[in-house]
């Protein structure tokens, strides 16, 4: 009937509390003050072994964060994965056992696809011309683009600057639809263009071929052409990074950092303790957590947040490439 300050008791059924809540007598209202719960430093990817296990996991995996703050769940909108993150590889693993044991659910783990991105890095002019006779009416749309390479982070841009109506206004946003559809998928390795502005200056129409269709498919094979010619780029993730450790592991920390194509930024003293602030890219820091414990015996702790995108170097870029080519094909022959 009784629980005094300092004891722990425990209360069955409780439908509509979750962590965090503050259970009162409802005449003293009380709140006690929010947890601060450490940030996920690994992750994972996670998908059913079977159909029968995906209507499993979405009610598993929705239990399971209610009941952990320390464990996320997210879905990477590029690759399309969900993706699930924690305090470490044995606090994933502890995670699927639970998935398992308490909800009948099995999933493949898997480690998380780089949402990597394309770029271009000179600007260039072309020409995107779709004819088509059938018989009866055809097919008809003439544009002429130029594109050019923007500051990192500034996106996509269309500019229209069709005068004395080489185009049809109406046929204009065709032409934008299908430059951003081509641009989903780059001509590298398959990801999405970034960074670019592209001027829509000249072209030609027939006045009784021309189409909506028709300038959307010339404005596609347009940019594919530009993208050919403008020296695409591979682009890749770059993280920001706070590791705080013990003193003694500066020297293996900040070496491995320059191991993993990492930059140091600064450090910083926090009592016994130094901060690291560094920038790595994404693709190095997926086990980041156990190396991180190995060295430092687990004493060192992470946290990182997405910084911006940066070109990947050639001899690394060639390689994603060739894989990416590969598992194309390995898709279109099954």
């Amino acid at each position: 009937d009784v629980i005094f300050a300092g004891e722990i008791g425990a209360v069955a059924k409780l439908k509509n509390t979750s962590t965090e809540d503050t259970l009162s007598d409802g005449v003293n209202s009380f709140k006690f003050p929010s947890i601060e719960f450490p940030f996920p430093s690994y992750s994972a990817s996670i998908k059913p072994k079977t159909r029968q296990d995906e209507d499993k996991i979405s009610v598993a995996l929705s239990r399971l964060t209610s009941e952990d703050r320390t464990f996320t769940v997210s879905r990477e909108p590029q690759t399309n994965e969900l993706l699930i993150s924690g305090m470490g590889e044995l606090h994933i693993n502890v995670i699927i056992d639970r998935m398992k044991r308490r909800y009948s659910a099995n999933v493949e783990l898997g480690t998380p696809k780089v949402p990597y991105k394309e770029t271009i890095t000179r600007s260039v002019k072309v020409q995107g011309k779709y004819k088509r006779q059938t018989g009866g009416r055809g097919q008809y749309g003439d544009v002429w683009i130029e594109v050019e390479p923007l500051e990192r982070g500034k996106g996509f841009e269309f500019v229209d600057k069709i005068f004395g109506g080489a185009i049809p206004k109406n046929f204009i946003p065709s032409v934008e639809k299908g430059i951003r559809k081509e641009l989903e998928e780059g001509v590298l390795a398959g990801y999405p263009v970034i960074d670019l502005k592209v001027t829509l200056y000249d072209g030609s129409y027939h006045p009784v071929d021309s189409s909506d269709i028709a300038f959307q498919i010339a404005g596609s094979m347009a940019i594919k052409k530009a993208l050919l010619e403008a020296g695409s780029v591979l682009l890749e993730p770059i993280m920001n990074v706070e590791i705080t450790i013990p003193e003694e592991f500066m020297g293996q920390i900040t070496g491995d950092i320059n191991s993993k194509r990492g930059r140091v930024l600064g450090v910083e003293a926090k009592g016994k303790k130094q901060i690291i602030k560094a920038q790595i890219p994404l693709a190095e820091m997926f086990k980041y957590a156990s190396d991180l414990r190995s060295v430092t015996g687990g004493r060192g702790s992470y946290i990182m947040n997405f910084s911006h995108y940066e070109i990947v170097p050639a001899r690394l870029a060639e390689s994603i490439i060739k894989e990416a080519q590969s598992n194309k094909k390995v898709e279109i022959e099954e």
